[in-house]
């Protein structure tokens, strides 16, 4: 007898810009899930690791099928209050959150929770399936009518979070559950794959290959076109296996923050799941090289040579021109090397003399100091560094705390608000503080601190 299980597989990347990977992701017998942590600093990553370890709790103790969809809800209820406790300890993580997107396996079924703009697809038959709704801004445009979902794939607001889980606000997920197929294949993802690849591409890369296979080219692919964010895949196969009652026994996967040490060791009374990924910073020690057996020591010959005088003559006369042709040779390698040098530094200094007039022409709108008590701050240049060097520094500095600001444009700031100018980059800091000051209001606006969802 046969039934349904899952395949799956996991991968987590940093990308090309970002300093950090605030994505978290887990597989295992029973659970899928993705969490996109914001914040900045180590906020971010402490909240997805959070999310991942919170709810995959329910892949060690799973309820009955009847009880899911409440336990799921609930899970996501006690992220909430696990930020929380995390924030009232130290409050200067005051604007940490994250997203988190699960399928929870129920044999022929799928539950599937959602809070954020991670995604989860299908891909059935050859056709890709979204299965989730985004909680953005652009979203509530595209659902009002007001733009089109090929504007709001280039909205520059498209990051923008209406509802995410931050220990501040209730939040209530999206709840479903859908039927499962042998031969569907499953996807979550962070916004860094959705928000770089096309459904087109998306499916057409899904479209063959193992899991583990499809994950590593998702996100080769991702870097391939400047990976501007954290990227996180999670594929899962629908297959048949022969029955033996029970799931297997198999340790789960966890990639991304909630898999490295370094965050562990930030919440330690945090239970993580076990995984069957090794520890990076603890590799097999490696078999030593076999160089083989040592070369025997040479005799040493210390042998007179005896020449007659012509011949001696012959000989002295080939060993000054070939010491001659020598040095001339030698001249010419030096003016080449000079030159060659000459060239090089030349080429060298125009490219850096050429970046750095383009960085001083590129602006953007980021935190100065940590997510919660940080202000908003103008800087000159690209987010980033090469070679240890920072690519950007401080222009100015405002005194708009970035935690007094809606919890969607918290999220926007923590990334970086690219600019055209300097004056535009003045003109979205006094947007911000029109919106901060909307956030005192005697009943906030949604999405305030505060404020009720």
């Amino acid at each position: 007898m046969t039934e349904l299980s899952l395949r799956y597989a996991a991968k987590s990347d940093i990308g090309l810009v970002r300093q950090g990977n605030e994505d978290s992701g887990y597989v295992g017998p029973r659970l899928l899930l993705v969490a996109d942590g914001m914040g900045g600093h180590a906020a971010g990553e402490l909240a997805s690791a959070l999310a991942i370890a919170t709810v995959a709790d329910l892949d060690v103790h799973p309820p009955t099928d009847s009880d899911i969809l409440t336990f799921l809800s609930d899970s996501i209820d006690k992220v909430g209050e696990e930020i929380k406790d995390l924030i009232n300890e130290d409050p200067e993580l005051t604007g940490m959150g994250t997203t988190v997107t699960g399928l929870y396996w129920l044999g022929g079924r799928v539950a599937i929770v959602h809070v954020g703009d991670s995604r989860a697809y299908l891909l059935r038959d050859g056709e890709l399936q979204k299965l989730t709704h985004d909680h953005t801004y652009v979203q509530t445009l595209v659902d009002s009518g007001r733009i089109t979902e090929a504007e709001a794939a280039v909205h520059p607001r498209r990051s923008l979070l209406m509802r995410a889980l931050d220990g501040m606000n209730p939040v209530e997920p999206d709840l479903s559950v859908r039927e499962a197929r042998k031969g569907d294949r499953f996807l979550l993802c962070s916004d860094g794959l959705s928000g770089v690849l096309s459904d087109m591409e998306i499916a057409y890369t899904l479209g063959s290959g193992e899991p583990t296979g499809v994950v590593t080219q998702l996100v080769d692919l991702v870097l391939e076109r400047g990976a501007p964010d954290n990227v996180t895949v999670v594929v899962a196969d629908v297959i048949e296996r022969e029955s033996e009652g029970e799931l297997p026994l198999t340790p789960p996967v966890v990639v991304g923050a909630a898999g490295e040490p370094r965050v562990r060791l930030q919440l330690p009374n945090t239970r993580f799941p076990d995984d069957a990924q090794p520890d990076p910073d603890k590799p097999d020690a490696p078999e030593p090289f076999d160089f083989g057996s040592q070369t025997a020591p040479q005799v040493l010959i210390d042998t007179e040579l005896v020449v007659p005088a012509a011949e001696q003559a012959l000989y002295d006369r080939e060993a000054q021109t070939r010491e001659q042709a020598i040095r001339r040779n030698r001249r010419q390698r030096i003016i080449g090397y000079v030159s060659g040098v000459a060239v090089v530094a030349a080429i060298t200094f125009a490219a850096l003399f050429g970046t750095q007039q383009w960085l001083g022409r590129q602006w953007y709108v980021a935190v100065n100091g940590s997510a919660g008590t940080g202000t908003v701050a103008i800087y000159n240049g690209v987010q980033g560094t090469l070679a240890g060097i920072s690519l950007s520094s401080i222009d100015s500095q405002s005194t708009l705390v970035v935690g007094s600001l809606p919890l969607f444009d918290q999220e926007l700031v923590s990334k970086g608000i690219p600019a055209a100018s300097f004056e535009d980059a003045q003109r979205i800091v006094v947007e911000l503080e029109s919106r901060a000051a909307e956030c005192q209001a005697l009943i906030p606006p949604q999405g305030c601190p505060g404020s009720l969802q």
